[in-house]
């Protein structure tokens, strides 16, 4: 029997050596993690195609899962942070404004599986999270108001009413509402709505959305209150809509889809911004769960030996210490003490190399 506790010993240190080879943990600092995060920031960015793009703010954590033919598999948990683009305006992430925190910032949290190939990088499942960071708020700062209020909802239609009165061959509606803040002055409340527009031919009865590809599309601004109110708007083309820009300033694969909230109520009524989209196939992956990513571990292990093994192979003289239920246990502790052995990195880094740096807040 201490021959073959031996023999078990030697090949669960051999099998978790060899795991260990397969998995590598780069800096989150890294050019190498800086790229493929990259691409992981514009697949999702492209995903959500609900109102503001969402900027880079930290990786959290990254590792490397090689496999047999070469190809690598990248795990990487990130940390986003709202801006105030929206999705339709070409202008690159890295050029569009961080909402700061005494506005309400809005982050998000974002599991991404990402698959190097041939040298390409593509994304194969992600799972997010988005809340809003009530943290530095003041006392007299603009509060956040749910999608779904009232009063600010009317400062929308007054102020969509007052830009078509400028626009005299031209009538836009109100395909969705991005954000609404109010915030109390001496005069009473003031509300601040931002909204996305889009072209439609209007008679007395009804409005009808012209075709995608036709159909302008604009952004708007607006505050005060229903009655008294500024409204700014910032128009895109169709042509440009049809080639939108990544966060490196190159063209973006395909155009994120503009969904029109013209009938039925919004997933997002009741809450103050707009979610990521959940989740992307996170249980195919094989790397994410949809219930708890954290445990979710990609590591191959060595196999742990029966406890419940019969003792009947037990030398006279393991007996002798104690009976074959002694025995048993020798061996058990054996393994147990080389398995903790064998998980062990081959390198200890000296100084943390994950979470990342923190580029805003």
């Amino acid at each position: 029997m201490n021959l073959l506790s031996c023999v078990v010993v030697v090949l669960v240190s051999l099998l978790g050596a060899r795991a260990q080879l397969n998995l590598r943990v780069p800096s989150c600092d890294s050019l190498e993690a800086e790229e493929v995060a990259q691409v992981a920031l514009d697949y999702l960015n492209h995903q959500h195609s609900h109102f503001y793009k969402y900027a880079l703010n930290r990786i959290e954590h990254i590792k490397v899962v090689s496999q047999p033919n070469g190809d690598e598999t990248y795990v990487m948990e990130l940390d986003l942070l709202e801006t105030d683009c929206p999705v339709m305006d070409p202008t690159p992430v890295v050029n569009c404004t961080v909402r700061p925190k005494m506005l309400t910032a809005v982050e998000g949290d974002c599991d991404v599986v990402v698959k190097k190939a041939g040298g390409a990088l593509s994304v194969t499942a992600f799972k997010c999270k988005t809340e809003e960071s009530r943290e530095d708020l003041c006392i007299g700062c603009p509060m956040l108001l749910p999608l779904n209020h009232t009063s600010a909802l009317a400062l929308v239609q007054a102020s969509l009413a007052t830009f078509n009165l400028r626009n005299e061959n031209l009538t836009f509606t109100v395909v969705e509402v991005g954000r609404m803040t109010s915030q109390l002055v001496s005069g009473g409340s003031t509300y601040v709505a931002e909204y996305i527009i889009g072209e439609s031919n209007c008679t007395a009865d009804a409005c009808v959305d012209l075709p995608e590809g036709m159909r302008m599309y604009g952004f708007c601004s607006a505050r005060g209150s229903p009655v008294i109110h500024e409204v700014d708007c910032h128009m895109y083309n169709p042509q440009v809509l049809e080639a939108p820009v990544n966060g490196t300033g190159s063209v973006a694969p395909s155009p994120p889809v503009v969904h029109a909230k013209t009938s039925g109520a919004s997933p997002n009524l009741g809450l103050g911004h707009h979610k990521l989209t959940a989740m992307h196939n996170p249980e195919q992956s094989g790397f994410l769960s949809a219930e708890s990513v954290e445990s979710a571990e990609v590591v191959p292990v060595a196999p742990a030996a029966d406890p419940n093994a019969p003792a009947a192979d037990a030398a006279p003289g393991d007996a002798a210490m104690g009976g074959g239920s002694s025995a048993s246990a020798e061996v058990l502790l054996k393994l147990k003490k080389r398995e903790i052995f064998a998980n062990v990195p081959t390198a200890m880094p000296l100084v943390p190399i994950c979470p990342g740096r923190i580029r805003f807040f």
